[in-house]
């Protein structure tokens, strides 16, 4: 690489010098160890792993290739970097009147195969809209790493969040099947689970989290309080929940954790619900979330049972309570971040056990 930079530092032509001056530059922010020339492979010519169509053959004489390895890490794992390298391609025109490409080159992040929509937002980061602007004559390597890394944190961040939620719905579901083998019926109303375990230590809510809990519904010595939050991000809803079932008082309940939750990270929509034994309850709330066009929040219905049979009034209850906390908490207003507390109810902050 060292004697590249000194070929086209010797190069008349001031275009060759500014890209020499610019892989200086690189070098020194990235270390000379992660800048290197890029060399095709022996057999399949210039084809990235796994992405025919994309390869570098038939490439313009002239044009400058080099790799340069990014590292990156996530707000989940901090301090655990992973490396993406990248191939750097710079056209003879280049800066001019034509812009470089860069080619992601690492089939994997971490343990998560790069997709086909990570691979060509990465490959129009020079032409896509809302990516890096190009304008002819400015040297812009720089800014596309910066803006390629910045996607596949992002990438890596929304992949291990949906590892989490199927971690936690996995094991939601191998407890449903051991219960179901004790011989539980689940699909009989009132129904109590075996008594939960509350620990000795009260489980920490994620920090930011507010809970709004609403005037409780009751009949026929039954009642429901609901209880909604805003999330940014699935891991939080198992923290949250945690934390609701510390509270002595709500854990003793038949159905402590009736819940929906949808939350939107990047462009992915993610949204899962849990009956906790009372059947068909979850489906129901996770639809009025649907229907509601809520997002980014989490509703909890909390039923205790008085020993009388509802019938279908309970699952009009289920609703009606969960709605009444969306209203309190302001989800149903035009998104305002800042609105909470309306109407009866009050704000609950972490549970008192």
């Amino acid at each position: 690489m060292d004697d590249l930079i000194a070929q086209l530092s010797a190069d008349p032509d001031s275009a060759r010098e500014a890209i020499a001056l610019e892989l200086g530059v690189l070098q020194s922010i990235y270390g000379d160890d992660s800048v290197k020339l890029w060399r095709p492979p022996a057999r399949s010519g210039s084809q990235s792993p796994d992405r025919g169509g994309q390869g570098t053959q038939g490439t313009e004489p002239g044009t400058i290739r080099f790799e340069i390895t990014l590292s990156i890490e996530t707000s989940e794992e901090v301090g655990v970097a992973q490396p993406v390298t990248i191939l750097v391609s710079l056209p003879p025109t280049y800066p001019s009147s034509a812009p470089p490409q860069l080619q992601l080159l690492s089939r994997y992040i971490g343990p998560y195969g790069v997709d086909a929509v990570l691979f060509g937002s990465v490959l129009r980061t020079y032409i896509s809209r809302g990516a890096v602007e190009w304008t002819a004559g400015s040297e812009c390597v720089f800014d596309g790493l910066e803006w390629v890394k910045e996607r596949c944190t992002e990438w890596l961040g929304e992949r291990m969040s949906e590892k989490k939620v199927g971690e936690v719905l996995r094991e939601d579901e191998r407890a449903r099947g051991q219960q179901e083998q004790r011989g539980l019926d689940e699909h009989q109303e009132g129904t109590r689970r075996e008594p939960r375990q509350v620990p000795d230590v009260a489980a920490e809510m994620p920090p930011g989290i507010d809970i709004v809990e609403a005037e409780p519904i009751q009949d026929r010595k039954s009642a429901f309080v609901a209880r909604a939050c805003r999330i940014t991000d699935p891991s939080q809803v198992p923290l949250i929940l945690a934390h609701l079932m510390s509270d002595r008082k709500i854990a003793r309940a038949a159905h402590p954790i009736i819940n929906a939750w949808r939350c939107r990270v990047g462009n992915v929509l993610h949204q899962d619900n849990d009956d906790d034994g009372e059947t068909a309850a979850g489906g129901r709330l996770a639809h009025l979330l649907q229907i509601l066009e809520v997002e980014n929040v989490l509703v909890i219905v909390t039923r205790y049972f008085g020993g009388i049979h509802l019938g279908p009034d309970r699952f009009k209850h289920i609703n009606q309570a969960a709605r009444n906390a969306l209203d309190l908490g302001g989800f149903l207003d035009v998104p305002d971040d800042t609105q909470a507390g309306r109407k009866h109810g009050k704000a609950r902050g972490p549970a008192k056990r």
